[in-house]
Parts: structure tokens; C-alpha cells; sequence
């Protein structure tokens, strides 16, 4: 009699697993058991001094080793002497774990990547791939002569147009060491070597949070959404700010409601001026777009219907 590791030993049945145990579902025969987890163990004895752990952190593409090197860490316990001798072994062990110039410029481009991820509250997925990107950037040679600070925000920026997250440029020039010159020389750079999967941005990505900046209700979000949308279909957005277009469905869907919502409050949100708010306004006005078909009445936090500015 022939069997497999889907076949109880005694009947032929078939095997399931519940837990950690292999059971028959024929004649309930417990064929393993395994109760052993082999995965990592994350647990800190909180209670011994020493704080012994059975594994380090986890491996990360933010840090230039990976998150692999060893610190020496530090005690209030340690007095006198002994504890700048502990100070001075601390200094020179961080200094030898940069082999040379350049894994210092890639240990201040990961800092400074991971400092605007943190600012600009973006996922952990758009810091890990900015670091990768701004390694591949440092591998093709384009750091030579061009700023580090310039190439670890055109990383991010490119990481979040790649990964359609919504950040404009003067978001992240904001928040950046550099400025929006470094900063567009860096991103030019990394595109036009590197090949950049990048594409038009859609305005639909930007309605979300400038809705919520302007404590907007949700009605007019999604009145602004099928104006974007509209407008998409009908080539409207083809080189236009595609943040001072969502401006503009979202101030003509506020307008549609009765929201206490000017030009200018529009245009500071989406970080353009109010000409340009305005101009989008007006096609998206013209768009021969689905009726809204909300309530009759009007949304929570929407008042009169404001005249233009």
C-alpha cells in the first residue's frame, strides 16, 4: 500500500491540519504533531539587566548594513572612568561601520529619506523603495557633482508618483533640505537614466486629502470625484496641474452644495493660485457630467452658496 503526505498511514483518509497537529479525517489518527514556531522570537526579558533577546531587529533596505551591524549601547550604571572609555569604543565603532565616503553618503541619504517619509506621513513601503531607488541612483555614478539632499527628495517624490500617492512637489521642497532647483535636477536625473515607470497623475488622487483639509462632508468628495473622473474622459486634465484641477471639481462640487468654500481657501489647499483654480473650475462648470442624485437637502457644514472671488 502506497502513501502520501495527504494519506493516513492506517486507512488511506485524507489528512487536514488543525493547529499543530496532522489528524485523519477518516479514523481521527494523529499522524504528527508540532507544536514548536519557527519563526523569529521578538520577546525582551524586560526583568534581566542585560536585556538579552533571542534576535535582533528585522532586516531593513532604510539602513545602508541592512539593519545587520551592532551598536554599543549605554548604561547609567557605568561611572568614572569606565564609562568614557565605553564612550570613546562607542565613537570609534560607529566610525569604523562606515567603510568610506561612499556609505557616508549613503547613510546620510537614507537619514535624510527617512526624516521626510517620518515629516510627510507616508507608509514604510514608499521609505523602503525611496532608499532602494536612491541606491540604484548612487550605483549609475548620478550623485557625482549633484546633491545628496536634492537625490533623497526626488526619491521620495519619484517613489510616490510611481506608488500614486498623492505629494506635490513644493510638499516635499517644503519639507526637504534642498531646494526645488536640487530637487528637479535630481528627479530629471533619476528618470531619464533609470526609466522611471512614472506616468500623468491622476487628479483623483488629491480629493481625498484636500476634502479633508477643507473639512469638506463626504458628499462633495464624491461629487468631486465623478467631475474628476468626467473630466478625465473628456481630456480635460492633458497638461494641466493635475492639483489645481482636483482644486477645481472640488470647489465646483462645493458650489453644487451650498459649502462655504472660496477661491482662494481652494487654491492655497491645492497649492496653486486662484487664476488657475479658476479656469478648471470653469471647464469642469461646462462638463456635461452625470446629475447629482444626493438628498435634496443640504450637507452638514455647507451653508449659502458663496459668489466667486
Amino acid at each position: 500500500m502506497s502513501t502520501t503526505a495527504t494519506t493516513c498511514p492506517e486507512c488511506d483518509g485524507r489528512l487536514r491540519s488543525e493547529g499543530t497537529e496532522t489528524v485523519c479525517g477518516e479514523c481521527g489518527l494523529v499522524v504528527s504533531e508540532d507544536a514548536m514556531d519557527r519563526g523569529p522570537e521578538w520577546r525582551s526579558f524586560a526583568d534581566d539587566d542585560t536585556d538579552p533577546r533571542r534576535t535582533g531587529a528585522p532586516l531593513t533596505r532604510s539602513r545602508h548594513d541592512r539593519g545587520l551591524s551592532t551598536e554599543i549601547g549605554r548604561s547609567t550604571r557605568l561611572k568614572g572612568r569606565k564609562r568614557r572609555r565605553v564612550a570613546r569604543m562607542r565613537k570609534h565603532h560607529k566610525r569604523a561601520s562606515v567603510g568610506g565616503k561612499a556609505d557616508r553618503n549613503q547613510v546620510y541619504g537614507f537619514t535624510e529619506v527617512r526624516r521626510l517619509v517620518s515629516q510627510l506621513e507616508l507608509p514604510e513601503s514608499v521609505r523602503d523603495r525611496a532608499c532602494v531607488l536612491f541606491e540604484s541612483a548612487q550605483d549609475a555614478g548620478l550623485l557625482q557633482g549633484r546633491s545628496i539632499e536634492g537625490f533623497a527628495a526626488a526619491a521620495v517624490y519619484a517613489t510616490c508618483r510611481t506608488a500614486s500617492v498623492s505629494r506635490t512637489r513644493t510638499e516635499i521642497v517644503d519639507t526637504a533640505r534642498a531646494d526645488a532647483g536640487e530637487l528637479a535636477a535630481a528627479y530629471d536625473a533619476l528618470n531619464r537614466e533609470l526609466g522611471l515607470p512614472t506616468g500623468p497623475i491622476d487628479p483623483s488622487e488629491y480629493l481625498a486629502r484636500f476634502a479633508s483639509k477643507l473639512e469638506l462632508p463626504n458628499a462633495v468628495e464624491r461629487r468631486a470625484r465623478t467631475l474628476a473622473e468626467a473630466g478625465a474622459d473628456a481630456g480635460l486634465v492633458n497638461g494641466r496641474n493635475p492639483s489645481g484641477f482636483a482644486g477645481g471639481c472640488l470647489y465646483a462640487a462645493a458650489r453644487e452644495h451650498g459649502c462655504d468654500l472660496t477661491q482662494r481657501e481652494a487654491a492655497e489647499v491645492a497649492d496653486v493660485t486662484p487664476v488657475t483654480l479658476r479656469t478648471a473650475y470653469r471647464d469642469v462648470r461646462d462638463l456635461d457630467a452625470n446629475e447629482w442624485d444626493g438628498e435634496d437637502e443640504t450637507p452638514e457644514g455647507c451653508g449659502a452658496v458663496p459668489a466667486d472671488d
